[in-house]
């Protein structure tokens, strides 16, 4: 991978991440939907900054990812990208006080070692 190829990827995996903890915050602010709210909710989707924030992220993030496809193999490309989910799993416990259970710990080391051995060039 040269290196615009990886900045390309590290720009689709940190707006995907920001577009993950926007849209984390915005639902917070939204409040847990049910039956008789859905459509008041879906609604109110466009009045919480946080939303349009992570939305606005996530088509940045989808933007660099189609330019990084243009250079790099999708059999490469997807699995990278696949470190939003280890991104995504550190701003729930630093930010959000989430807990991380041992066996979701030993998922992540799993990702991550499997996208080394896909990047890895001999």
């Amino acid at each position: 991978m040269t290196p615009q190829e990886f900045g390309l990827l590290l720009v689709s995996i940190a707006a995907s991440v920001a577009g993950q903890f926007f849209l984390r915050a915005g639902a917070l602010k939204l409040g847990q939907v049910n039956t008789s709210n859905w459509l008041s909710h879906i609604l109110n989707i466009i009045t919480i900054p946080e939303l349009l924030a992570g939305l606005t992220a996530y088509g940045m993030g989808a933007i660099a990812y189609i330019l990084l496809l243009t250079r790099v193999k999708l059999s490469v490309a997807a699995p990278s990208v696949a470190l939003v989910y280890v991104f995504s799993v550190l701003i729930g416990y630093f930010v959000f006080r989430e807990t991380v259970p041992l066996r979701r710990i030993f998922g992540l080391a799993l990702i991550i070692c499997g996208v080394i051995f896909v990047v890895w060039k001999e």
